[in-house]
């Protein structure tokens, strides 16, 4: 199945949930109706009379999610599919409208507006409606009361005491694109409130359909659906909010290359039926607006979204599958209980699964201001998909200070690596990000490895301490190293452990990274208040690349300057931590002894140093 079959079938699976405003989430909007925001709020009484106005403002909820403010001040209105594709022609929404529209001023405006509610009213009454007799008794009620009120041409006036809008010297609004929604009180229906009426849905969207039977759209087989049906060649805009007027299907240029030689009519590209282009566009906009990630900026902005069709929760594949920092010392991860708890994670969406559960995963970038592109589709069986984000997960890992054991988000590893150092973080050039976030979540998603150069890049920052903050380059070495074991896994099928648990290793490079944690460790033990940097981090670049060189350097300074300021039981310790270490080197070949330094030094360097700290706290602690 393709994007729109998934979307269509997404769309069917939550058809109950159309029309439904829920806390922190934007509504699935039906059929014919579009999301949009309005300024004013117009309170009229059963026989259509001005009861109050009030401003519309962004309702405050308990959800504390990014936007969740935004999401809820959306309302759903019906629309036309002229309507919902108007620029500057006159085009009038059924029912919730601008100012422009709604007062004589522009009488050409205001009288199509009319025109199109009365026809409305009118196929409510006759004898074609097949809605429920409540049903229909409802929305006429409401529509009549409207109408009235419209017709009686005293908005501008009630606006204006109210102190909602200014009216200038002749008597026009300060901004005519003021779109106002109605509350209907007096009537027997629970509902007073228009864009959340159900059957106000249901009618316009069955005299609607019933208007495109009887202005003769053009009907044929539709490559969605495969059914004989009304086709469309207009299609809605809007389904990624931050691209708000990109299209992601668009067929109305003739000119300018739209087809690319390849045809002359739009029709000869696809053909799709009206019911199952608003059905689609209307399921991405709502499972992108709940459940997608944006990135990037002015320069260039990628969404990215997963979900499954018939609504079970999946994770996010751009973040890891543990994300929740621990609240307390005893929940911290560590490396021996973090497969454990990666696996329970994994459990927890598996159980809701079954075996025809389908992972959907997509992304979006706009390619101009009218035009939407999918720049990666991806369908897997939800099992696989949850399978390979925890491969990746247990491979791709690393301690990550306080937080214990992590794996780094997609975006941190792309701005680690080709970020700008700021002043907490790192800054990437935003196009940059989009496209490096892409490519990694295809290497986790495909089981790929990653590519060289990324990690290459990361150790030679890792490499230059002195470039970076504490924060940056804890950070910095906290990635490097994630990035690093899974290479080394993908690579060589070799899992490093995440602790000091083989300090005979024969790897020359590991041997030497813990040397020069040991050499920066013992310098620091003899700071007081001094913030200068131990020899050992201001020689790590040299350090990697001339290893034998560079540690008889620092070794000789850190023998005449430091060790004589360390109790003998701390010097003493120091020794004979080296002392194994050469003893292991010795079993090297001495030819290699002087080359420049593998990655896996990184390794070696962490792990020992955080064995060395932590063995410190433990002292201290038991001192005290």
């Amino acid at each position: 199945m393709g994007l729109f079959q998934q979307a269509c079938k997404t769309y069917e699976a939550h058809r109950q949930q159309v029309g439904k405003y829920i806390v922190g989430e934007e509504p699935l909007a039906p059929i014919s109706h579009l999301l949009t925001k309005a300024q004013v709020e117009i309170t009229l009484n059963a026989k259509g009379e001005f009861d109050s106005g009030s401003k519309v403002e962004a309702e405050k909820s308990k959800d504390k999610t990014q936007n969740s403010g935004d999401k809820e001040s959306k309302i759903i209105i019906p629309v036309t599919i002229e309507s919902a594709n108007r620029t500057s022609g006159v085009c009038a929404h059924p029912l919730c409208e601008q100012l422009k529209y709604l007062a004589p001023y522009d009488q050409e405006r205001y009288d199509a507006y009319v025109k199109q509610l009365s026809a409305w009213i009118d196929w409510l009454e006759s004898e074609n409606c097949p809605l429920e007799p409540a049903t229909k008794k409802n929305a006429k009620q409401k529509l009549q009361a409207v109408l009235a009120y419209v017709k009686g041409q005293t908005i501008l006036k009630d606006l204006q005491e109210s102190s909602l809008i200014k009216l200038d010297s002749k008597g026009l609004p300060d901004n005519d694109k003021t779109l106002v929604r109605w509350k209907i009180v007096g009537l027997e229906s629970l509902e007073s409130c228009c864009w959340k009426d159900r059957d106000l849905f249901s009618a316009w969207e069955k005299y609607y359909e019933s208007l495109l039977l009887q202005k003769g759209q053009p009907q044929g087989l539709c490559m969605i659906e495969g059914t004989e049906t009304v086709l469309t060649t207009h299609h809605p805009k809007g389904v990624v909010a931050v691209h708000g007027n990109a299209k992601l299907i668009s067929s109305n240029d003739s000119v300018n290359f739209t087809y690319r030689g390849r045809f002359t009519k739009p029709e000869q590209a696809n053909t799709i039926s009206y019911r199952a282009s608003q059905e689609s566009h209307n399921a991405l906009r709502w499972v992108i607006a709940n459940q997608g990630i944006t990135l990037g900026g002015n320069k260039d902005t990628r969404t990215f979204v997963c979900w499954e069709p018939l609504g079970a929760k999946l994770p996010r594949p751009i973040n890891p599958l543990i994300t929740r920092p621990p609240e307390k010392d005893s929940e911290r991860i560590t490396p021996s209980n973090y497969q454990e708890k990666l696996r329970k994670k994994l459990n927890g969406y598996s159980n809701s699964l079954d075996s025809l559960t389908t992972a959907v995963i997509a992304a979006f970038a706009s390619s101009t201001t009218g035009r939407l592109t999918v720049t990666y589709y991806r369908e897997l069986q939800a099992s696989d998909f949850l399978e390979r984000l925890y491969n990746w997960d247990r491979r791709c890992c690393w301690p990550n200070g306080k937080f214990g054991v992590q794996s780094p988000y997609l975006a941190e590893i792309v701005c680690c690596a080709y970020g700008t150092p700021k002043e907490n973080s790192f800054e990437c050039d935003e196009r940059l990000l989009c496209q490096q976030v892409q490519a990694l979540l295809a290497c986790r998603l495909d089981g790929a490895p990653l590519p060289y150069t990324l990690v290459h890049q990361l150790v030679t920052r890792a490499s230059n301490p002195q470039a970076y903050k504490d924060s940056l380059l804890l950070k910095l070495q906290f990635v490097a190293c994630a990035c690093l074991r899974k290479f080394y896994y993908d690579k060589y099928k070799e899992e490093w452990p995440m602790d000091l648990v083989e300090p005979k290793r024969l790897d020359r490079s590991y041997q030497y990274g813990r040397i020069l944690a040991i050499l920066e460790k013992a310098e620091r033990d003899t700071y007081d208040k001094e913030k200068r940097e131990p020899n050992a981090i201001r020689l790590q670049s040299v350090f990697a690349q001339r290893p034998l060189y560079a540690m008889k350097f620092i070794l000789e300074r850190v023998k005449q300057a430091y060790y004589p300021r360390l109790n003998p039981s701390t010097r003493q310790y120091y020794e004979r931590l080296l002392g194994e270490i050469m003893e292991t080197l010795s079993e090297c070949p001495e030819a290699e002894r002087e080359k420049a330094l593998k990655e896996t030094y990184l390794f070696g360097y962490y792990l020992q140093k955080n064995d060395l700290y932590t063995k410190k706290t433990e002292t201290t602690e038991d001192e005290e």
